[in-house]
């Protein structure tokens, strides 16, 4: 009896295992399928605003308000209506030389202050390093009047050098504070070596430890970028005249044939235009964004 007992105990120990691992690979499954899914909601939630507003400034102004995904026919009129506007094309180039400039500047000065409190000992480099991460958590609604007042003050308003001068207030306290943490990450033994040559802090920083933050300050500056671009509350409080505006305002200026009409054609146009851009840079250089953004956390 005790043999035939140890046959079946043997016999039934596979059953269980198979059927172990069946509820295994039915859970696997089952939560692979829910992982797609949600990553294919997160996907269409965010590209669908976008494909909408893309389709849109190619249909023609009697379908703008079709519900049909697809236009039946294709133009170029919106586009052609946006590029013979002085103004949209004036608030391109100053959205180019605003944004360019801002980022230059945030970039020079940035990254000097982040090599100081990264590299160079001296005390209070914490609460400096707070204070200048507690800069970027202002609303900026809250120092729009004390700008206002400073542009004025100044005589700085309504031109280009005011709006770069008030782009700095969100693009350095972030550029510090990333270029940092990229500094710190940098192993020690390169600058001791140097400073066992003879070299100054400053050459150190330009010809050593500059170069090798190139991947951090590529994803900085092309993030800085894109926050000085987009920018529309300074622009459209600091800025009157057409000449002056940045394009993200201009856009939203945009007028149709009286003043009940919307030309959401022109505006869904306008916004591909400054957008794609943005769009390829950020695949062009994804990588770098990524390397620059996560060197710091995986070095040192």
């Amino acid at each position: 009896m005790s043999n035939a007992t140890k046959e079946a105990d043997t016999k039934a120990v596979p059953v269980r295992v198979s059927t172990a691992t069946k509820e295994t690979d039915t859970k696997t499954v089952v939560l692979r399928v829910l992982f797609y899914l949600l990553v294919v909601v997160i996907i269409v939630f965010n590209l669908f605003p976008f494909v909408w507003a893309l389709l849109s400034s190619f249909r023609p102004s009697a379908e703008l308000f079709s519900t049909k995904l697809l236009p039946t026919q294709l133009t170029l009129a919106h586009y052609q209506a946006v590029f013979k506007d002085a103004r949209f094309v004036a608030g391109l180039i100053n959205s180019i030389i605003v944004a360019g400039c801002t980022v230059l500047i945030a970039l020079g000065l940035g990254s000097l202050c982040a090599y100081a409190l990264g590299r160079l000992p001296f005390r209070f480099k914490g609460p400096v390093l707070y204070l200048v991460l507690t800069m970027t958590m202002f609303p900026t609604i809250a120092v729009l009047s004390g700008l206002f007042v400073m542009l004025k003050t100044l005589s700085l308003f309504n031109t280009r050098q005011g709006l770069i001068v008030t782009y700095l207030i969100f693009t350095m306290p972030f550029t510090i504070w990333v270029m940092t943490q990229y500094f710190r990450s940098l192993p020690k033994e390169l600058e001791e070596a140097a400073y066992v040559d003879g070299a100054s802090p400053l050459k150190v920083f330009w010809d050593i430890l500059l170069p090798l933050t190139l991947p951090g300050l590529v994803s900085t500056g092309l993030l800085a970028f894109i926050a000085a671009w987009n920018e529309f509350l300074f622009a459209l409080t600091f800025t009157v005249t057409d000449t002056m505006k940045t394009v993200p305002v201009v856009i939203s200026q945009f007028s149709g044939s009286s003043s009940f009409e919307q030309p959401w054609g022109s505006i869904m146009a306008g916004s591909m235009v400054v957008t794609i851009p943005l769009v390829i840079l950020v695949m062009v250089f994804q990588y770098r964004i990524v390397e620059g953004l996560t060197a710091g956390a995986v070095k040192g």
